[in-house]
């Protein structure tokens, strides 16, 4: 039966409900362990009266966890929410001082690790600011020392429910963003705004109930696992499985064995699901429903038909300044309508004309139609950056949001994801986008994905790069691939790429997300075990870029001014 949370303001509250209406009912599932709503609850009191046993009041109330997707994980951000403390979301990607940075940048007081990160996170914080360390080991084959354990922890405190009263308006987490343009920043969101965003994505989902089931494959430290998993299935009365990382192999036999029916992705899960083995079987499963952002659309309705569900695809960013409802028979692409408020403003302020198509649906008018998605009506969901004072007046300067993300508007009102800043390339004096391109690349059979971008043109402006990843078994034929292009009426001939980057994988950040700017940086000069290809002026094939290119270019950078650019 569905709980009523009408009075709920948090996590905690939500927690308390779930148990005291449905005690027996399972909620969090890991591998082969499982967890009622009362198990969870008890759990979760314990973890809350340790971070209070442990809580230096001259600091910050912050406990950070470092953990991949496991119950600990969740288990600490519930009792963090019933203790009052501020739960801090620390990536495990990162390592070394910007590990460091991260941890005493949020003024974590406390950290939750498990083994595998331990050794590094106890040297990373080696001279800074004393934070102690507990090491989950419960699912992991070597304990953890009895010293610094976290069960041995647990086990010297009550299960009692330690009833601090905790506001709706009070901070409750620490989401860092994916900092792929400078150090990533903190965004503060407060237990109410968290819930209300919770119980949002329940709605998206079609009316998550507790006869769902979410998979939670995708980092429990970033926002969209925080919203669409843990927080759906919360809002929901759902169960929640976690896996510890995604794999594109174990996602079909996860959701059968589980009997999961929700599927929260961010970035390019379901491409990677896709390039498994299709068999006869596949849409016998219970999922009903995959949702996210910045999917590649290439796969969307495919995902949908093999699998036999739906795929939502909305827009998302940790900050929460922009909403879109998306609705069944919107346009193909669109995100939905937007909120009132939020409008496609160009670098003057102005809002954009809508966009025009032509009859093959190209948009004709990019350079006017495309602009910064803007809430022109407040800060909608946002709360600021935590100690970052410059970067959240940036963000909100005028009074409005800005996302610094690119969009544009049909006539109807309908508003398109164009990408971010990065995603410009100027060739020849013409500004366009990078994402066209890469949806006609990915039309060549033996192309899984493509990222585009924009290097250096010697002269002016930029050249187009793309790095591929081919499905397994192909190799890269330069002819065959230059007459494939030739042969698109949608592709502009500044849009063919100049350098193609044959690549195993894209690089991503934990969120899954194309990291542009790394390849950007590396340009066309890249590392041995990556195969580059080029298309000179009047030439119909792509061919081998050899050192001796590589030192011709570099001439004819010099010998226009611009060496600077190519270094």
């Amino acid at each position: 039966m569905a709980v009523d949370l009408g009075s709920a303001e948090t996590f905690g509250d939500v927690l308390r409900l779930h148990t005291a209406a449905t005690p027996n009912r399972p909620f969090l599932v890991f591998e082969d362990a499982q967890l009622t709503w009362a198990e969870t609850y008890r759990t979760a009191c314990r973890y809350a009266n340790l971070f209070l046993a442990r809580r230096r009041p001259d600091r910050p109330f912050h406990v950070g966890i470092l953990l991949e997707n496991r119950p600990e994980f969740v288990l600490a951000e519930l009792g963090a929410a019933l203790a009052g403390a501020i739960m801090v979301g620390l990536n495990p990607t990162r390592r070394g001082a910007h590990l460091a940075r991260d941890v005493v940048h949020s003024d974590c007081q406390l950290v939750i690790t498990e083994g595998k990160f331990a050794a590094a996170l106890g040297a990373t914080l080696e001279g800074t600011a004393t934070t102690d360390v507990l090491v989950a080991s419960r699912f992991d084959e070597t304990p953890a020392p009895s010293a610094g354990s976290l069960e041995t922890a647990l086990a010297a405190v009550a299960e009692d429910d330690p009833r601090v009263r905790v506001g709706g308006d009070d901070l409750c987490l620490l989401v860092f963003t994916s900092g792929t343009t400078d150090a990533p920043r903190a965004v503060m969101r407060s237990h109410i705004r968290l819930l209300r965003m919770a119980q949002g994505g329940a709605a998206l989902v079609t009316g998550c109930a507790p006869d769902d089931a979410v998979y939670c494959a995708m980092p429990l430290f970033h926002a969209n696992a925080q919203i669409l998993g843990l927080g759906v299935a919360l809002a929901g009365g759902a169960r929640l499985v976690l896996a510890r990382r995604f794999h594109k192999s174990r996602f079909l036999a996860d959701v059968r064995r589980y009997g999961c029916t929700l599927f929260n992705y961010v970035g390019s899960p379901l491409a990677y699901i896709m390039d498994t083995p299709a068999r006869p079987d596949d849409a016998d499963n219970p999922l009903r429903l995959a949702y996210g952002n910045e999917g590649p659309r290439r796969y969307l309705d495919d995902f949908a038909r093999r699998f036999g569900c739906r795929v939502i695809d909305s827009y998302g960013a940790s900050e929460v300044g922009v909403v879109f409802t998306r609705q069944d028979g919107d346009p193909p692409g669109a995100l939905g309508l937007p909120t009132p408020g939020v409008a496609i403003l160009d670098a003057r302020g102005d809002e954009c004309p809508p966009a025009r198509f032509d009859a093959a649906g190209r948009l004709v008018n990019p350079e006017q139609a495309i602009g910064e998605i803007v809430n022109t009506a407040g800060a909608g969901m946002f709360e600021g950056y935590y100690k970052n004072d410059a970067a959240t007046a940036t963000r909100t300067r005028g009074g409005m949001f800005h996302t610094g993300d690119l969009g544009y508007r049909d006539d109807r009102g309908y508003v398109y994801f164009a990408g971010r800043d990065v995603e410009w390339i100027r060739v020849e004096g013409e500004n366009f986008l990078a994402r066209p391109i890469e949806e006609i690349l990915q039309r060549h059979p033996d192309v899984f994905l493509a990222a585009v971008y924009g290097v250096p043109d010697a002269e002016a402006g930029d050249r187009v790069m793309a790095a591929l990843v081919l499905r397994a078994g192909s190799w890269f034929d330069g002819t065959a691939f230059a007459a494939f292009l030739d042969a698109q009426p949608d592709l502009s001939s500044k849009w063919a790429p100049t350098y193609v980057r044959i690549v195993r994988d894209l690089v991503r950040s934990e969120t899954n997300k194309v990291q542009k700017r790394h390849l950007q940086s590396e340009k066309f000069i890249v590392a041995a075990d990556d195969a580059v290809f080029w298309r000179p002026r009047g030439e119909t094939t792509y061919r081998p870029f050899t050192p001796a290119d590589l030192a011709a270019v570099r001439e004819r950078f010099r010998s226009s001014g611009n060496a600077a650019r190519i270094d």
